[in-house]
């Protein structure tokens, strides 16, 4: 795949994630749950890899941010979730260890990564497993939701021979 394309596809990703970010979050104490952002990690990390796959959840993270439909979990939570979604599923080939990989990188990973975030930079009292409820519900609907369209997508003969070509 080329970097173009690469860089074509993670720029759609990242649009998609910023556009529907006001659409699908849903507040839970003091974090928001963005399913949306789980299931755009899942389709990065199989068809963009580790490196775009980052880009992209930092990305939708920063612009969430700056347009003010998102918070600092975002970064820790979606960069780990997308890393780790994008190595298992380049080790194996396989859709689940991609979900898999966003489940526990943001899930669990990630809602550990916000405790200090919560605590030193935002000042707010927080349990260090407290985050992991929501995220990981969260990742669980997004990752499911991600995993069914990746399937869809990858039955289809010319774009798996494509993803053959390219990885």
């Amino acid at each position: 795949m080329s970097k173009t394309l690469k860089m074509t596809l993670t720029a759609m990703l990242v649009a998609i994630g910023t556009v529907t970010s006001h659409l699908f979050a849903i507040p839970i104490g003091f974090t928001k749950v963005f399913p949306m952002q789980h299931f755009i990690n899942v389709l990065s990390a199989v068809i963009l890899g580790p490196a775009y796959a980052v880009l992209q959840a930092f990305s939708v993270s920063l612009l969430r941010n700056m347009l003010g439909t998102g918070s600092l979990f975002a970064f820790p939570g979606s960069m780990i979730g997308a890393f780790l979604a994008a190595i298992l599923y380049t080790k194996t080939k396989k859709a689940s260890m991609a979900m898999t990989g966003e489940i526990i990188g943001t899930g669990i990973l990630g809602a550990i990564a916000c405790y200090p975030i919560a605590t030193l930079i935002l000042g707010q009292d927080a349990a260090i497993f407290g985050f992991i409820p929501s995220f990981i519900f969260s990742s669980i609907v997004g990752s499911i939701f991600g995993f069914i369209i990746v399937g869809i997508v990858l039955k289809n003969p010319a774009f798996n021979k494509y993803l053959e070509r390219n990885f």
